[in-house]
C-alpha cells in the first residue's frame, strides 16, 4: 500500500514538475525571447504599423478607414467626405451583434459570386457614384476609366491601399475640393506610390491613411 501511493506521489511530482518546465519555456521564456527580437529588430511592425500624425497615433499603415461625413438624420449609409482620398469599399464588413457597445466591425469578404445581382448592383452603384463623385468643372470621369479596386472590396474589406489608377482619377476632385494646384496634388500622390513588391510581387499601390496625412499638411500650408 505504502509503495502504491508512493509511486503515484512520485508520477504526480514529475507531472508538475513538466508542467512548471514546459508553463515557464512556453508560456514565459519563450513569449518573452520573440517579443525582445521582434521590439528590437521590427518596432513597428511588433506595435502594429502604427502611423502617426501630430504627435498622436491616427491608425495603422495595415488597415483601411473611411472618410466619410457625420451621419445625417435618417440617414443609414454616411456620404463620402470627398475632400479626402477615397479607399476602397467596404462591403464585406459585418455589423458586430456582441460588443454593440464599441460598433466593432468584423473583417470579411462579401462572398457573393460573381454572378451575384446583388454584387452586380453594388458594382453598378459603387462605379455611378464614382463617376458622379469625381467628375468636377474641367474634369469627367468616363466609366470606362473606373478602376476595379474603386468598385470591390478587398478579401478582409480593410485594405489599406489603393491602386495608383484610382488615385489619379480622385486628383483633379481633391485639388478642388481643398482649392489646391493640381500639380501638387499629382505629386502627393506620386510621392506615396509604392513600387512592386521587390520589384515584381503585385502592383504599385498607395496607403490611404498616409496620403490623406500629407494632404492635409499640404492643405494647411495654403
Amino acid at each position: 500500500m505504502n509503495n502504491s501511493v508512493s509511486a503515484t506521489a512520485r508520477l504526480l511530482w514529475a507531472g508538475l514538475r513538466a508542467l512548471l518546465v514546459l508553463t515557464l519555456v512556453t508560456g514565459v521564456f519563450y513569449p518573452l525571447v520573440v517579443t525582445g527580437i521582434a521590439q528590437g529588430l521590427f518596432p513597428g511592425r511588433a506595435n502594429g504599423s502604427q502611423i502617426k500624425a501630430d504627435g498622436k497615433v491616427v491608425g495603422s499603415s495595415l488597415i483601411g478607414q473611411a472618410y466619410n461625413l457625420p451621419l445625417k438624420k435618417g440617414q443609414q449609409t454616411p456620404d463620402a467626405d470627398l475632400k479626402w482620398f477615397q479607399g476602397r469599399p467596404a462591403n464585406g464588413l459585418g455589423a458586430n451583434s456582441v460588443n454593440t457597445r464599441y460598433k466593432l466591425l468584423l473583417s470579411g469578404a462579401t462572398n457573393l459570386a460573381a454572378d451575384s445581382k446583388t454584387l452586380v448592383k453594388q458594382v453598378q452603384d459603387a462605379k455611378a457614384a464614382v463617376v458622379k463623385d469625381n467628375s468636377v468643372a474641367g474634369y469627367s470621369v468616363q466609366p470606362s476609366q473606373v478602376p476595379a479596386d474603386a468598385v470591390t472590396s478587398s478579401g478582409s474589406g480593410l485594405d489599406p491601399d489603393i491602386s495608383t489608377a484610382y488615385a489619379d482619377l480622385q486628383v483633379d476632385r481633391v485639388a478642388a475640393k481643398n482649392h489646391l494646384p493640381l500639380a501638387q496634388v499629382e505629386k502627393l500622390v506620386k510621392d506615396h506610390t509604392t513600387s512592386r513588391t521587390l520589384g515584381f510581387i503585385g502592383e504599385p499601390r498607395v496607403n490611404v491613411l498616409e496620403l490623406n496625412i500629407a494632404l492635409k499638411d499640404l492643405a494647411a500650408k495654403h
